[in-house]
């Protein structure tokens, strides 16, 4: 493997045309051909570099002697739904929340989930030993026309509710959600506005989406809408909008759906969490008895974490939400549309939230991966502690390497919002943080 490419939390990432190539798009068809004796279903996003880099995957499958199966322009879990309801694997092409500029390759295991390890180990290995395509490429096969309604048909078999009395905004982030999300809300019955579903080849992302929900947020309260549902590029995570305006992620709707979940005796054990979430949703799950447990951040460690203990809910504060009794990994359209039956059958999503629970005070920095030093870090977290004098369960920090942004994301909360503001106005300056990229973790 290419000393400059490795899997992250998920799958390939970089600049597309730099890091991620037609040539390493190729070499990966052929080592999931190698690895993998099975069809491959290829799905990608609405990026102008993603047909190209599918196209390659494509050809890399069929010089392999496997069948790739070219499922054009869908959402990550529909790829996952599609790979899982024909006996094959899935290959994205997908940078997810990222830029336009980026792109990235994952694949989806047998009957659609993250890879384990072992399996990633041996496709990086066999992605080594690939050598780049020696003759032009052949054009991709046609785009296969039963994808879309399959995805679309499996989701209403899940959600089959009547949502008439409700008015949805629905962000596509002008993303791959943008050929299918239209048509899925409109089944429900509900009102619909659409927003950010005219992808352009460089607009996914771009302003909009669960990364930049200014435009649901004026929709919804400009509208005396019910609900917003923003998602991002690969239509993986959604971040809600309530009828207020207030934007809820992740962490607000697993505190919900973990309490719904239990209130009907569905909740299977706990729920599987990220060092990112709220101390918060701690509390509230914790007073009713609701286990929690806590991994890294990425999906594939919340889906190894309740698979390990037969749990069937987790999530991240991001929007990357888990049903396992229902998808093989996160899917933001079905968290979409049972957030919406949630709010038919509960009551509004604003008075739902506040009722449930309360966020404590926090914060997210990204420093350039290049300028970091912990030891500094350290220093202004020991500055702000003495002079505020906290307590050892009144504040956590949090830091990780993104793993598909060259950043380290520093987090902080508190019980006393001074604190959290004065540490992250201390590392900005110290570091020249990245304020832009703040609000998308993995």
């Amino acid at each position: 493997m290419d000393a400059a490419v490795r899997f992250g939390t998920d799958g390939i990432r970089g600049r597309a045309e730099g890091e991620i190539t037609v040539d390493l798009a190729y070499r990966l068809g052929r080592a999931v051909a190698q690895v993998f004796d099975r069809p491959a279903f290829v799905g990608h996003d609405t990026r102008e570099s993603s047909p190209p880099l599918a196209a390659a995957v494509l050809a890399g499958l069929a010089d392999g002697g496997a069948l790739g199966i070219n499922l054009g322009v869908l959402p990550t879990p529909g790829v996952a739904v599609v790979a899982r309801d024909r006996g094959g694997v899935g290959v994205v092409v997908s940078a997810s929340h990222n830029p336009y500029y980026d792109n990235g390759l994952k694949v989806l295991g047998l009957g659609g989930a993250k890879l384990d390890l072992a399996t990633e180990e041996a496709l990086a290995s066999a992605l080594g030993d690939v050598a780049a395509p020696r003759h032009p490429l052949a054009g991709p096969p046609p785009v296969d026309p039963t994808a879309e309604a399959l995805y679309v048909s499996h989701l209403r078999a899940l959600v089959p509710d009547d949502l008439s009395s409700l008015h949805l905004v629905v962000d596509c982030a002008n993303g791959a959600a943008s050929h299918v999300a239209r048509e899925l809300f409109v089944a429900t019955g509900a009102r619909v506005t659409m927003l950010h579903d005219q992808p352009d080849g460089r607009n996914i992302n771009r302003g909009c989406g669960s990364t930049d929900v200014r435009d649901v947020v004026a929709a919804v309260t400009g509208l005396g809408a019910d609900l917003g549902l923003a998602f991002d590029g690969d239509a993986d995570r959604l971040v809600a909008v309530d009828a207020r305006g207030v934007v809820r992620d992740g962490d607000d709707l697993m505190v919900l759906f973990a309490l719904d979940l239990a209130a009907r005796s569905a909740l299977r054990g706990g729920v599987v969490v990220t060092s990112m979430s709220n101390l918060g949703l701690r509390r509230a799950l914790g007073a009713v008895g609701i286990e929690i447990v806590e991994t890294d951040v990425g999906d594939r460690h919340v889906l190894r974490a309740m698979e390990e203990r037969s749990w069937n809910f987790g999530g991240e504060q991001s929007g990357h939400l888990i049903f396992s009794d229902l998808a093989p990994t996160g899917d933001g359209l079905l968290t979409g549309l049972l957030l919406a039956e949630l709010v038919t059958r509960r009551g509004p999503l604003d008075e739902l939230a506040e009722d449930a629970w309360s966020r404590v005070p926090q914060a997210l920095v990204n420093v350039a991966r290049d300028l970091y030093e912990e030891e500094a870090v350290r220093h202004l977290l020991d500055e702000v502690r003495e002079r505020h004098l906290v307590g050892p369960d009144d504040w956590r920090v949090v830091v990780r390497p993104s793993g598909t942004e060259p950043v380290v994301r520093v987090m902080i909360e508190a019980l006393e919002a001074a604190v959290v503001d004065e540490f992250t106005h201390a590392l900005r300056a110290r570091f020249a943080s990245t304020p832009e990229a703040e609000n998308s973790p993995e």
